[in-house]
């Protein structure tokens, strides 16, 4: 059998995080009754005419800074010509000839090191609404709630040869679309769609294979399948000498296998022509630069940031730093207490394990930083110890307790009057002589089980290291 190489370049489409859609007023929240948010201009009445809404070109342009993309700064917006149900006027406004950004690319990390990966363009676009479709009355409906929703899509070039590195940029990108702040990203909503285009070739050769499209696949995982399947099925049917077709198909993730859905159209297929209600847009250089200044740190600065000024770890850095949501936490919590070893060690261990067992996203992370300072400052203090301060933060998690005052009211608070813990321990040497005669027999190990038997009686409200000062004392008179 001959070795073959998969070639991968992605078509990425993200909903920008306007309050607004990209040529009326109507909302972009998610959700909401069927046809709530929606109006004349983005169901396309005739008569009507769209005015571009000026955040969505600032999210393109920082986005494209942010890819390391040249701005177009005479540009303009297309029609596209298509006829889908869920696209009512019958054409899409689009950017063919004059894409607002142009020229970029990502590095991401790979098991040979550092690769860097292509942005053939990026460009803004308007969304089209949704269909669902009723199995049981034989037909579909239509929700144009998402009709004009604001797109960029960023169209790579072909440079990843593996689901690994597909991944990798995926993550990479939604990773800084989210710093930024365009987009909340969230694959679930729609947020985030790829485009997979696919080809294999033989080991070795220049020539690009015939490639196919799967659309819009919103799951890393299902991206992952879908390129191993695909690949697999363009490979069989080279090796059987039969060809390869170029067209559009669907992932079907429980089948396992992509299925056809129509041959793939070329750009003259839609017959784009400029769109005679938009006028061409002529961005300055002192608008770019503007936006250029406002430019947040990204992932890559905050990494090197922590450790230089924070001491942490390269390791917890890269951690903390994966998600925008838990670097604001970081950051807002060491503003606060300034303990960033503690802080990192809390949010990696703890919250990290908190967010699996709830099944949660980073972003719905509602309690307030404060807490989780207070918290911390309870132990430094001696206030409580390690066991108890689980506990109590995830009642921090889950309802945003203040801390001091939930320790207040359970009685959490660490018993630190030596006369009483004496008297506890004294107690319980009596009850165990046979751990005493075990240590005076060189058994040190009694220690630990003595240390437990007083936690267990002070219900865990006792200094550990203070318990075992007075045990060594009272064995040792």
């Amino acid at each position: 059998m001959k070795l073959y190489e998969t070639v991968i370049g992605l078509e990425v489409h993200v909903e920008l995080a306007t309050k607004s859609k990209i040529f009326c007023s109507c909302s972009t929240e998610f959700g909401g009754e069927p046809n709530s948010h929606c109006c004349p201009i983005c169901i396309g009445l005739p008569g009507t005419l769209p005015v571009l809404n000026k955040k969505v070109v600032e999210y393109a342009i920082a986005a494209g800074l942010a890819l390391n993309c040249s701005i177009t700064q005479k540009c303009k917006f297309d029609r596209k010509n298509y006829f889908y149900p869920d696209l009512p006027k019958a054409y899409q406004v689009s950017q063919l000839y004059l894409p607002l950004c142009r020229n970029g690319y990502i590095e991401i990390e790979t098991e040979a090191g550092k690769k860097r990966i292509g942005i053939h363009e990026i460009h803004i676009e308007e969304d089209a609404g949704k269909l669902i479709h009723d199995a049981f009355e034989d037909g579909s409906l239509i929700d144009y709630n998402r009709c004009g929703i604001p797109l960029i899509e960023i169209v790579s070039e072909p440079d990843m040869r593996s689901p690994q590195e597909v991944i990798a940029y995926l993550e990479k990108l939604k990773m800084i679309l989210q710093y930024l702040g365009v987009s909340d990203c969230k694959m679930q909503e729609g947020s985030l769609r790829a485009d997979i285009n696919l080809s294999v070739r033989e080991l070795g050769s220049n020539q690009l294979g015939v490639r196919t499209e799967m659309k819009n696949m919103n799951s890393f995982k299902a991206i992952a399948r879908a390129i191993e399947g695909e690949s697999k099925r363009q490979i069989e049917l080279l090796e059987a000498n039969k060809a390869v077709i170029q067209e559009t198909r669907r992932w079907d993730d429980k089948l396992n296998t992509s299925i056809s859905m129509r041959s793939k159209e070329d750009a003259k297929d839609y017959r784009y022509f400029p769109d005679p209600d938009l006028p061409p847009m002529e961005i300055s250089q002192e608008w770019i630069d503007q936006i250029k200044g406002r430019q947040p740190e990204l992932r890559d600065e905050k990494v090197e940031r922590y450790q230089r000024d924070y001491g942490i770890p390269a390791y917890d850095a890269s951690i903390i730093t994966g998600i925008k949501k838990l670097a604001e936490l970081f950051e807002e919590t060491v503003e606060i207490c300034g303990k960033a070893k503690e802080v990192s060690n809390w949010i990696i261990v703890e919250l990290m394990r908190l967010l699996r067992e709830e099944e949660m996203e980073a972003e719905d992370i509602c309690f307030a930083p404060v807490n989780l300072a207070k918290l911390i400052q309870l132990i430094e203090e001696g206030k409580i110890n390690r066991t108890v301060a689980k506990e109590v933060f995830e009642h921090i998690f889950k309802e945003n307790v203040n801390p001091e005052e939930y320790v207040e009211q359970h009685d959490l608070s660490l018993v630190s009057d030596d006369g009483l813990l004496r008297s506890v321990i004294e107690k319980i040497i009596l009850e165990n002589p046979k751990s005493l005669e075990d240590y005076r027999n060189g058994k040190d190990k009694v220690i630990g089980y003595l240390v437990g038997q007083t936690m267990k009686e002070m219900k865990g409200k006792a200094d550990p290291s203070m318990v075992k000062d007075i045990i060594y004392d009272l064995l040792n008179p």
